[in-house]
């Protein structure tokens, strides 16, 4: 299989194409990302690296850092977790509070934003944030295995002056009772998880920890890879998850910066960037690049 053939050809599709989608404007810094850039890679366990396009630009990864952070938790309480945030699809939109209400502060998954704050006050567990930090960072260079991965400081700040929707929902938790550490401290570990930034190419070596590949890192059990590489094909793409899973048939994770990182089981890890969004915030032109490749190699986990 010549990937990156295959890799040449999307490129140039996505070049050509007039619809983009639209960048984020509700966070400042992610207003002023170029639509046009596109950037892809697909990273094997034997160390082949495969780009196109800005491959090798950084971005913010923003709710693609939730992954990271479930690891995390799920390492520090196992299945006890799970007694406070769901395993099931939302059906509404990443940062809706209405599902909150009807549950009782339970949010629906970890990776709509009410789940995801809750994620990182388990995984805060009762430390600094700034300790919190330390360890996601560190997790997150060895699963790439580059030391250069760094919070963009600009951006975390960003996300602090515009987040009063989330801090609704971290309050409405707390209130609740689901919320254990001070929602402000909370919070502003998830602000600065949300603006690690990463190019594809260390996206697509970091998603190799999921792929339980020989050769892969070994940074979590079987049993935890399997149940994060499920909640990503369920829950991965908010109320678009279905119609990923779908097209894709892998499981991904997608952010608001216009990333998704992708998991080939027993094959690669993938990313890809285009920050023009489509109406579920998803990476539209990422999305369409994920389904050109999963077609051209059959690595859906259906075929």
């Amino acid at each position: 299989m010549d990937i990156a053939a295959i890799l040449d050809d999307i490129g140039r599709a996505m070049r050509d194409s007039t619809d983009r989608g639209h960048v984020a404007t509700y966070i400042p810094e992610l207003a002023r990302v170029d639509p046009a850039r596109f950037g892809m890679a697909v990273a094997l366990c034997d160390g082949q690296v495969f780009t196109t396009g800005d491959a090798a630009v950084p971005f913010s990864i923003q709710s693609i850092s939730k992954v990271f952070t479930l690891a995390l938790a799920l390492g520090r309480w196992g299945d006890q977790f799970w007694a406070r945030v769901g395993r099931e699809p939302s059906g509404q939109a990443f940062n809706s509070i209405l599902q909150l209400e009807h549950e009782r502060g339970i949010p629906r998954n970890p990776f709509i934003n009410a789940g995801a704050i809750a994620t990182t006050d388990a995984a805060l567990s009762g430390h600094a944030p700034r300790e919190f930090l330390g360890e996601l960072l560190r997790f997150i260079r060895a699963a790439a295995g580059d030391e250069s991965i760094l919070i963009n400081d600009r951006v975390a700040a960003s996300e602090q002056d515009t987040g009063d929707l989330n801090r609704a929902l971290a309050y409405f938790m707390q209130a609740h009772g689901n919320m254990v550490n001070p929602v402000e401290l909370t919070l502003g570990a998830y602000f600065h998880q949300c603006a690690v930034e990463m190019t594809c190419v260390q996206l697509a070596r970091a998603a190799l920890f999921l792929t339980g590949a020989a050769g892969a890192p070994r940074l979590v059990s079987a049993a935890r890879r399997r149940r994060i590489n499920a909640m990503m094909m369920l829950c991965g793409h908010y109320d678009a998850s279905g119609d990923f899973a779908y097209r894709v048939g892998l499981p991904g994770k997608s952010g608001v910066g216009g990333g998704i990182m992708v998991v080939a089981p027993g094959k690669a890890g993938i990313a890809v960037w285009s920050p023009g969004l489509n109406v579920q915030g998803n990476s539209k032109l990422g999305t369409e690049a994920v389904e050109m490749f999963a077609r051209a190699t059959g690595w859906s986990v259906f075929d």
